[in-house]
């Protein structure tokens, strides 16, 4: 029996390989795992009846999670381990600057010598955007301009906060067939699923995105690959400035890119960070005419005031909001007022045009958000608030299958899903990771890659 290892060097490299294709053909597998998880059906192969309970121990500062799952035809456990944070700090970084102005530490540079250091990308400050396209009317009587509100407080560390660890893939009589590291594959599984119903929204003109990191990373590549020929603007809104550029490159094209050819050129990448003069306004500009919003950040407080979408300007259209970042109870990158008025049944008319809600909140697992989102325990939000994506993969199929053929489809829920808007909570699953990393070990079997020993 061959057991494969894929260090995370060799899970990156294969990630970067796969096509849009790929990520299709994955995201379905995925799909139909989560759909399994989700229909209560005890003969259905990823039941959550099936799926044990994960646990955790803490010791010396870090948690290690083990994160047990089963497929019907593969069994795994993800084992994982964080270092706890320090103290949150509102301290500013080097780099903050004049207001009016935008600096790098060190003497460095300002943003504008940055771009031609990326070639065919085309980089601007998030203040030019801002003042290029205006989805909504900043100085509305009663919306609030954003000038008083404060970032969250850094969440500091002195290591990394990527979980650590690896995930091991059984077949279903417990023969080893691989051993996948975890801290590439998280981040990437957890896009996937987030990356869901960006496939099928009718307006993906702007991504704006928190974070820097990883998941922000691939947040960030899979729309691209997944809706590249829609997206004219890219966001990037992080604490760091200097961790914000990073990942602006790492999207660059060159004549020796392996990707030549597979990302437009033509993409407008921006950087906003505390350290911008006037920060609390460009920000609301942003948050408003983004049409996808990506949260990737583990952030204890609201990433934005609640007013920026929740104000009747702020509701003029439709977004997809995926918040993945916080995974803990005291942890909410999502002001809990959003998710009330997503949730909210409102049968009266309004003058004006509004977006439709859905009435739920989509989540990856309802046990686990339930326990650990901290978007929806501090939304004080039940169960039947919120529903499954797994469970709605399939009502979406059914939905748009009917309009295809002329009905309403399921009572308007293809448009809410299209052009409404939807907000996704994420907390992961050992499933998740089962899933994703059992597609790994088959892929780089097939490419050759990684390091296969055959008779384990």
């Amino acid at each position: 029996m061959p057991l494969t290892v894929l260090s995370d060097a060799e899970v990156r490299n294969l990630l970067l390989t796969l096509t849009r294709a790929d990520i299709e053909d994955l995201q379905g597998t995925l799909g139909e795992a989560l759909h399994s998880y989700s229909t209560g059906d005890t003969n259905s192969p990823c039941s959550a009846s099936h799926q044990p309970r994960q646990t955790a121990i803490k010791r010396n500062g870090v948690t290690t999670l083990f994160m047990p799952a089963s497929t019907g035809t593969t069994v795994g456990m993800k084992i994982v381990s964080l270092e706890q944070a320090d103290a949150p700090s509102r301290k500013q970084s080097s780099t903050t600057s004049q207001k009016g102005s935008i600096s790098t530490p060190d003497g460095a540079s300002p943003l504008k010598s940055v771009t031609s250091d990326l070639g065919s990308m085309t980089i601007s400050p998030a203040s030019t955007l801002a003042s290029e396209e205006t989805t909504s009317s900043s100085g509305s009587k009663g919306s609030i301009d954003g000038s008083s509100f404060r970032p969250p407080a850094s969440i500091a560390s002195s290591q990394s906060t990527t979980p650590k660890g690896s995930v091991a893939v059984f077949d279903s009589k417990g023969n080893p067939q691989g051993i996948v590291n975890a801290e590439e594959l998280t981040a990437f599984r957890t896009a996937l699923a987030a990356t869901f119903l960006v496939r099928k929204r009718h307006h993906c003109h702007t991504v704006t995105v928190f974070g820097a990191g990883k998941q922000a990373y691939w947040h960030i590549r899979l729309a691209l690959l997944l809706r590249g020929d829609d997206i004219k603007h890219v966001n990037i809104i992080n604490r760091s400035f200097e961790r914000a550029i990073r990942l602006m490159k790492a999207f660059q094209i060159t004549d020796d890119s392996p990707d030549k050819g597979k990302w437009r050129k033509d993409v407008k990448f921006s950087t906003m960070s505390p350290d911008f003069g006037e920060y609390g306004r460009l920000l609301k500009e942003e948050v408003r005419k983004a049409d996808v919003l990506f949260c990737c950040t583990p952030s204890a407080e609201p990433l934005f005031p609640a007013e920026f979408l929740t104000s009747r300007e702020g509701q003029r259209k439709g977004r997809y909001i995926s918040a993945i970042g916080s995974y803990t109870p005291h942890m909410c990158e999502l002001h809990p007022d959003i998710l009330k008025v997503a949730v909210k049944h409102d049968g009266h008319h309004h003058h004006h045009k509004h977006a439709k809600q859905g009435g739920v909140v989509i989540v990856d697992s309802l046990e686990s958000s339930l326990k650990e989102a901290g978007e929806v325990i501090q939304a004080k939000l039940k169960p039947d608030q919120l529903v499954e994506i797994g469970e709605l993969i399939m009502i979406k199929k059914a939905a748009r299958k009917e309009v295809e053929l002329g009905g309403e489809g399921e009572g308007g829920l293809w448009e809410w899903l299209t052009r409404g808007n939807v907000i996704y909570k994420s907390v992961g699953m050992g499933l998740m990771d089962l899933v994703v990393a059992g597609e790994l070990i088959r892929y780089a079997r097939e490419r050759n890659l990684g390091v296969t020993v055959e008779d384990f």
